[in-house]
């Protein structure tokens, strides 16, 4: 909605809200002309709510307001990574069918790990070097000119199968400050776009084009990453408002020289090589994210005619926040005002460009979060924290050793969850690769913080019994590319050790606090209301496939929500 001079606001926002989407209920016919898909990474289900005193009226709010909100939505597969969650929600399937069982694995033939995303026959356009934030995020840790695509993903996704549908005049795009999280929502048919720390700008590959359009150039010259420059990241509002006030400066919180772990925390120069990722680990690379993707809209005109576009944006600082300084932190309270500000930001260009009644909005996460074992100390509750390298000074190592004749030699790799045994040693010792397997789990299993140990020659045969952490296990084993024993540590432990750096908060489990997610669908002829049954979010993209009338991606196994269907007038 526009004032008089021509500005969106978000109070028009509001106003548009029920009556924009009364006015559309029994148009299930017509199809919106956007699906703008919104993923949250680490944003845990219970965060919206916890942190909500602090919500202005254009963001969540709006969502909430407006959509159809499940309280219950959870992944159902075990490893809850970026780049399984992200494959998740655009495939409607899981990783063992999609096939990314983790944001790094290990790949036998080369004997090195593999990311996910990674693809030498398609460089990035214009690549000039890695980037050194790969010191704070490892699994970045291929170099930038090694390439990327979206040919590891085996499944079809939603976005495809859009661009499949509606035809070559249908417009496909992921943005994220992450490679992974654009590409998997972008799919095979789009274009996706992330932002290299390296380079200070977003890039692409030659998979999607081999070039920049001149709107990407133009971006750059705007200004908005220089902004920044030698600016502090203050709290939003009055310190004594937010809840975790005395906690700016907990003991587990991650202390990166230059940054520090207490307000204020300055971005410093732009000519500093750590400035872009001092960005990411605060609520600028989500505005970021959105200024350029308000951009690309504005350019490439998204939604501008009938026909359907897609356009997913992959918001990553609540994920950097979350393992710097832990959920629970004065820093996680505040990158959640100014998330709530993004989205909001966001919704209201669009409405300003396309309209939000003629747009399909689903905002869900790729995974929740764990709390740091010293806040929950604080409260009673016992947990750990765990370090692989230690384990063959365990008792049961030494066991191995006497009936195999090798211990910590059997290991080949520990890419967590997934260890991968040393085959080739297996095999020159003539021993029987699984009673190896077998007998390395049941060492792990005896290990304080360990809850399970579980092998994937047990998983092929189809020997491991039901239940809800076994089925998750299964739901992520993919033939080729897990490990041969995945690693379920006991709740609330988890590796905080990032090749040397500590970080407060690392996620990766089955357990709850990792897989339950937000999970919105606000549009044209949606029922505002909140479900409280267990939903999965295998479920998202067949339920905007029904929405809009698509086939669903090729390994889809979820099914369509039916409270997020268009309700017809009568």
């Amino acid at each position: 909605m526009k004032t008089t001079s021509g500005k969106i606001t978000v109070t028009g926002i509001v106003a548009l809200g029920m009556a924009a989407l009364v006015a559309t209920s029994g148009m299930a016919d017509e199809k919106p002309r956007l699906v703008l898909q919104i993923t949250v990474d680490q944003l845990r289900g219970d965060l919206i709510d916890r942190y909500g005193a602090h919500l202005g009226e254009g963001g969540f709010r709006y969502l909430l307001k407006n959509g159809v909100s499940f309280a219950n939505a959870h992944h159902r597969h075990a490893n809850t990574e970026t780049i399984v969650g992200h494959t998740t929600l655009s495939t409607g399937t899981d990783p063992a069918i999609h096939g990314m069982v983790a944001n790094l694995w290990f790949d036998r033939k080369t004997g090195t790990p593999f990311y996910n995303v990674q693809d030498p026959e398609f460089p990035l356009v214009g690549a000039s070097g890695v980037d050194a934030a790969t010191e704070i995020d490892p699994t970045q840790r291929a170099a930038t000119t090694d390439g990327r695509s979206p040919r590891n993903i085996i499944s079809s996704t939603l976005s495809d199968e859009i661009a499949l549908h509606f035809g070559p005049a249908s417009k496909i795009f992921g943005v994220s400050v992450k490679d992974r999280g654009a590409i998997a929502m972008a799919g095979h048919a789009g274009q996706a776009y992330w932002f290299s720390k390296a380079e200070g700008r977003f890039v692409t590959s030659t998979f999607y084009r081999n070039d920049y359009p001149g709107w990407v150039a133009d971006w750059e010259e705007w200004g908005k990453v220089a902004s920044y420059s030698n600016q502090d990241w203050i709290l939003t509002h009055d310190v004594g408002s937010y809840a975790f006030a005395g906690r700016d400066d907990q003991p587990w919180e991650t202390a990166l020289p230059g940054f520090g772990r207490t307000f204020p925390h300055n971005w410093g120069p732009a000519e500093n090589k750590y400035f872009t990722t001092f960005l990411t680990l605060s609520p600028a690379g989500d505005e970021i994210t959105v200024d350029f993707a308000k951009a690309l809209i504005d350019a490439e005109q998204v939604g501008a005619d009938e026909v359907t576009d897609y356009l997913s944006v992959s918001l990553s600082s609540t994920d950097y926040v979350g393992h710097i300084f832990g959920p629970s932190s004065l820093e996680a309270e505040d990158n959640f005002v100014r998330l709530d500000q993004s989205i909001a930001d966001l919704l209201a260009h669009v409405e300003a460009t396309v309209g939000l009644e003629n747009t399909l909005i689903v905002l869900s996460a790729d995974h929740g979060a764990p709390e740091h074992p010293g806040y929950l100390a604080t409260l009673g509750i016992e947990a750990g924290l765990f370090d692989f390298q230690r384990v063959d000074t365990e008792p049961g190592f030494v066991r191995l050793q006497l009936d195999f004749g090798a211990s910590r030699d059997l290991i080949l790799n520990f890419s967590n969850p997934y260890l991968y045994l040393n085959q080739d040693l297996i095999a020159a010792k003539g021993l029987d690769p699984v009673a190896v397997e077998d007998a390395v789990a049941d060492e792990l299993r005896k290990l304080p913080g360990i809850a399970y140990a579980v092998g994937s020659s047990a998983l092929r045969a189809g020997s491991v019994p039901p239940g809800k952490i076994t089925d998750a296990v299964l739901a992520n084993f993919h033939y080729e590319r897990s490990g041969d024993i995945y690693v379920v540590f006991e709740p609330h432990w988890f590796v905080a050790d990032f090749d040397g750096l500590t970080v407060a908060s690392a996620h990766g489990s089955p357990w709850t606090y990792d897989t339950h997610v937000p999970l919105i669908f606000a549009g044209p002829g949606i029922k505002p209301r909140t479900v409280y049954r267990r939903v999965e979010t295998v479920d998202v993209a067949p339920t905007v496939a029904a929405y809009l009338g698509t086939k669903l991606p090729s390994g889809a196994t979820g099914e369509p929500l039916p409270e997020a269907m268009p309700q017809r007038s009568e």
